[in-house]
């Protein structure tokens, strides 16, 4: 792992950008977050094809802007844009491990979270950056490795925020920062954030569009 720290930047609803030593790695451009979000990446990661995860067009606009970026995605995703952009789009699953903007990532989970039995559920995969930021896509997943920041989908048709308790619980991380938050009003943030933060067993907090955190 790499001494220097990684700077976190919160986008709408579950995007995070993550930068280290000048490099940066964007994680689910999706439909309701900024339309430059992955804009200058050098690397994309995308969890599943859902249109809050995946924009097709943000992710085109930021493969053009950059033609160094690469993507690295699930096969739902990547049959939709690999045609366009030959060998810069990277089939991957759980267990796969590879390298994106100088940072070492791990591949984890297999399935989104139940909607409604009546709902097929997609494919979804979370990513492990550093061995230290986890973000789990729309998934409870729980990787079979330490977790010191966990991106923490708060709230989400998929699930209720017992489940988003026991889940923090289970990972164990040192700090849960909010992702999957975009539903989530402004009279509802508090009563999370004091839930999540009594119960969870980990420093909670969140960030605002747009800040930004060391870890």
């Amino acid at each position: 792992m790499n001494a220097s720290s990684l700077t976190l930047t919160k986008k709408t609803h579950s995007c995070v950008r993550l930068e280290r030593n000048g490099q940066s790695l964007v994680i689910d451009p999706g439909g309701f977050t900024e339309d430059d979000a992955a804009l200058g990446a050098d690397a994309i990661l995308v969890t599943h094809e859902h249109p809050d995860h995946f924009d097709e067009a943000r992710l085109r606009a930021a493969l053009e802007s950059n033609p160094a970026a690469r993507v690295w995605t699930l096969r739902s995703v990547a049959e939709q844009v690999s045609a366009a952009f030959p060998g810069r789009v990277h089939t991957v699953g759980h267990g796969d491990t590879f390298t994106a903007a100088g940072l070492e990532v791990q591949v984890h989970g297999e399935l989104h979270a139940v909607i409604h039995p009546d709902i097929p559920r997609v494919t979804n995969i979370g990513f492990l950056v550093d061995g230290s930021v986890f973000h789990p896509g729309d998934a409870l997943t729980v990787p079979d490795h330490p977790v010191d920041t966990l991106m923490l989908p708060v709230m989400a048709p998929w699930n209720k925020i017992s489940e988003v308790i026991d889940y923090v619980r289970e990972v164990k991380p040192r700090r849960a920062i909010d992702i999957h938050d975009a539903l989530l009003t402004d009279l509802a943030r508090p009563v999370y954030d004091r839930q999540i933060g009594a119960l969870g067993g980990a420093d909670h907090g969140r960030l605002a569009p747009g800040d930004a955190a060391r870890l």
